[in-house]
């Protein structure tokens, strides 16, 4: 196996049954990404994009298929081993954002690691470092109803780097901000991608967001709809 490679996908079938009927979300889907590329999805709703997302970062299960990280099958990983992969390994940036109301910025980037029982002390340079990165130095005791939605945004992106994950998955990260700030929300994305190597695999309906990544996937109706590197 190529050891560029840092996530693969084979031939991945996702499925959901309601009664008797069987939806076809994901049809075979096969794909290779290597490290430091920044990767986008794009598709129409529905297409199925967010669950390929979801199923390489490990969120959730294929029906048929396997997904490999560092050579790794995720599958065979049980419950406690896939939380623990995920948190040491994975960063999620979602749409919403999911801050905690009562914590402040630093406690909320720091949740990750307190929760793997890592101390906040011990991370103190890795933290001034990272506010500094996404430019919230002056507002690192604030709670999230005193910040901007790209903010807030800012405040997530540094959540999912503070453990240095090897991968980045952002689900439509400028999904829920007006133009501008979804603008500086990419670029602060590929400069954290140019500066660190950082591998992002990114969902967005935002061609405008997607030209800021290496290349694009597009999946229509559950599949791939252009040629693969």
């Amino acid at each position: 196996m190529n050891e560029k490679i840092v996530v693969e996908a084979r031939n991945i079938i996702k499925d959901f049954n309601v009664a008797k009927s069987t939806t076809h979300i994901l049809k075979d889907i096969s794909l290779k990404i290597e490290k430091g590329e920044f990767v986008s999805i794009m598709g129409q709703s529905g297409s199925g994009k967010s669950t390929l997302l979801y199923i390489l970062g490990g969120l959730d299960q294929p029906t048929k298929g396997s997904v490999y990280i560092n050579q790794k099958n995720l599958a065979k990983l049980n419950d406690n081993q896939m939380s623990q992969f995920r948190r040491r390994k994975i960063g999620f940036i979602f749409q919403f954002y999911n801050l905690i109301p009562n914590l402040n910025v630093e406690e909320n980037i720091m949740l990750p690691l307190l929760l793997d029982g890592k101390k906040m002390k011990d991370y103190k340079q890795q933290l001034n470092h990272i506010l500094e990165i996404v430019g919230l130095t002056e507002r690192r005791k604030h709670t999230p109803r005193e910040l901007s939605g790209g903010q807030q945004q800012r405040v997530a992106i540094a959540r999912a780097l503070i453990g240095q994950p090897e991968i980045l998955f952002a689900d439509e990260p400028t999904g829920n901000l007006d133009s501008k700030t979804g603008e500086d929300i990419m670029k602060l994305l590929q400069k954290i991608n140019k500066m660190n190597q950082q591998t992002i695999i990114m969902v967005t309906h935002s061609n405008e967001a997607a030209q800021y990544s290496h290349r694009t996937i597009i999946v229509k109706d559950g599949q791939i709809n252009n040629p693969i590197k």
